[in-house]
């Protein structure tokens, strides 16, 4: 018997569920993180909250499962959330959320140029988008821009925790509005305009594909990590 691990990565709450190599559900797990909104318009967490509790759910979801049966994981995930790591991969300030409202006027001033991002993006704004978010960071709190070393969607953070690869897939990158989607990589005209650099973002993958191995801390021997996709794809 194999096992496979799907993780949801909610606003609310991370589900993890298990299932056998013919399709059935084995078991889930559920457990909730808080969402904290310090001013109007804000909403933010705490992405450690969101690696802690998938931990924890792992934890009990292979109760009684031999670890060397476990094939693979794969995720989806709220999309648009900015998380930002220093050069030390600590998570510089909560993670930004994909309904935080803050970035309001950083999106209107996109939007003053709907053509520049259609072409470059397939995208116009939107407050929920990245982009917007790291415009703001960078115009408010400077300091924390500045020690961004990787930039990354919220169920990517828990990929990365897993295996220390920084990637993303398609769908989920989309939503970045750093996206070219006609050409399938990053336009450098909006990086340029967010003032970050490729290398701070992260790897592009198919949904499907292979993005590494779970660190050997986890002791996963015969496991493999795919990207997943957003929510919402």
């Amino acid at each position: 018997m194999s096992y496979y691990v799907g993780i949801d990565l909610g606003t609310s709450s991370v589900k993890t569920l298990l299932l056998s190599d013919n399709g059935e559900v084995v078991s889930s797990v559920t457990k909730e993180y808080p969402l904290y909104f310090p001013h109007n318009g804000w909403s933010e967490q705490n992405p450690e909250d969101w690696y802690n509790q998938t931990v924890s759910a792992l934890k009990e979801l292979f109760e009684g499962i031999e670890a060397s049966k476990v094939r693979s994981f794969s995720f989806s995930g709220q999309m648009h959330g900015l998380v930002m790591l220093d050069k030390n991969d600590n998570v510089i300030r909560p993670a930004l959320l994909w309904n935080d409202s803050r970035s309001q006027a950083q999106t209107d001033s996109l939007n003053e140029s709907k053509d520049f991002l259609l072409d470059n993006t397939a995208n116009i704004a939107f407050a929920g988008f990245t982009a917007p978010k790291i415009l703001w960071l960078k115009e408010n709190e400077k300091q924390n821009f500045d020690k961004i070393s990787k930039i990354m969607l919220p169920k990517d953070f828990i990929s990365y925790r897993l295996t220390g690869v920084h990637a993303t897939d398609f769908s989920d990158a989309s939503g970045f509005l750093l996206l070219d989607v006609k050409n399938r990589c990053y336009s450098k005209e909006m990086l340029d305009i967010c003032g970050i650099e490729e290398k701070q973002m992260p790897k592009l993958f198919e949904s499907y594909e292979v993005i590494g191995k779970p660190k050997k801390e986890y002791d996963l021997p015969n496991a493999v990590v795919c990207a997943g996709a957003g929510d919402n794809a």
